[in-house]
């Protein structure tokens, strides 16, 4: 039982040793110039526009496609006015 006792204990300081040797201490001595420090204004600096080119790339089918649902927006509301004007007795052969 002794021997088991002093095993646990040499054990339990193996462990305490290992966590002390791994604490680091550190030493430093710091020599400074008395005196003032002034921080510099902050500056600022308005961003560069920005230019933004396609490299001559034209989207023409979208182009094609606003024209396209533009005239047919056009021609719809022709043919209302149409109608109405019909469905208001103006229109006489």
């Amino acid at each position: 039982m002794n021997k088991k006792m002093l095993a646990a204990v040499l054990g339990a300081a193996a462990l305490a040793v290992s966590t002390a040797a791994s604490a680091h201490v550190d030493v430093a001595i710091g020599l400074g110039v008395p005196g003032a420090v002034y921080a510099p204004q902050p500056v600022y600096v308005a961003p560069a526009p920005v230019a933004v080119d396609y490299g001559g790339y034209d989207d023409w089918r979208a182009r094609e496609w606003r024209e396209r649902e533009w005239r047919r927006h056009e021609w719809r509301e022709h043919e209302w006015r149409e109608r109405e004007w019909h469905d208001r007795g103006h229109w006489r052969y």
